[in-house]
């Protein structure tokens, strides 16, 4: 449940409408009676996202789960796909609703706000992201081989209502922790970044560490791991650095309290 947990507490990248995109406003949920089924670990972390959201939304009854990952195909070759179609029971409007979860620290050398989101590796930016999802992944809906698709199901491709379900968590410098975030939701910090020059320097006696694998990057921190040193926790960010990896490391303090950062390898 962990997983399901750390979903559950992301927050939108955005509230509202930002970008020219609508944020999916993801149902309040009762996980009282939910039993959740297995998710493979060894899926990329994004497709874990996609498991935890269909199991989700299918408990939840707000809406009606008709379509998910539906591959768009010409003349044999894949041109996207349809990450969800869902139809709200209560209204019967149709949401056509693309899903990210995404890390992103934030970097104040660069000059422009909008582009300061950026994944811990530097290979991935906000932007480019949010840019393919607008004018990429929205428009596949009414292609050719969208519309077939839709017709497949017996929809209508009137009216439907294209959002975006854009989770994140973002992690400001160590140094600028009060560094302005906009124009992104500030519910989304979780955290903060670091060189390994800072980690050394600011690390204090008597705390532990941790370096979780990807799959549990979703999980707020917890006491159920493997705590160890940071000079056993610095030779394996080395390590990782050496393929040019940032590492997230959770970190336990002496009162028991903890906090969640990356050290960049740049």
């Amino acid at each position: 449940m962990k997983h399901i947990y750390g979903f559950l507490a992301t927050s939108p990248l955005w509230i509202n409408k930002q970008f020219g995109i609508t944020q999916f406003h993801f149902p309040k949920i009762d996980l009282t009676s939910f039993i959740p089924k297995d998710i493979p670990t060894n899926l990329r972390l994004g497709h874990q996202v996609e498991h935890i959201f269909q199991q989700l939304i299918s408990y939840d009854g707000t809406y009606n789960l008709l379509g998910h990952n539906l591959q768009l195909k010409r003349q044999n070759l894949t041109i996207g796909e349809l990450d969800f179609l869902l139809q709200n029971n209560r209204t019967s409007q149709i949401h056509h609703v693309e899903l990210t979860y995404k890390f992103y620290i934030l970097d104040p050398s660069i000059p422009e706000p909008i582009d300061r989101a950026i994944g811990p590796n530097r290979k991935d930016m906000f932007f480019k992201k949010m840019e393919k999802t607008r004018d990429h992944h929205f428009g596949l809906l009414y292609s050719p081989e969208g519309l077939a698709a839709l017709r497949s199901l017996n929809i209508s491709e009137k009216n439907i209502l294209q959002q975006c379900c854009f989770l994140a968590q973002l992690f400001v410098p160590y140094s600028e922790r009060s560094l302005s975030i906009d124009p992104f939701n500030s519910d989304c910090i979780s955290g903060y970044w670091l060189r390994m020059d800072e980690l050394e320097n600011t690390s204090r006696e008597n705390q532990q560490y941790y370096i979780p694998t990807k799959y549990e990057w979703l999980h707020t921190p917890h006491n159920d791991v493997q705590w160890t040193s940071l000079s056993n926790c610095i030779l394996e960010i080395t390590a990782l650095h050496l393929r040019q990896m940032a590492p997230m490391v959770w970190l336990k303090s002496e009162q028991g309290s903890f906090e969640k950062f990356f050290v960049t390898w740049w």
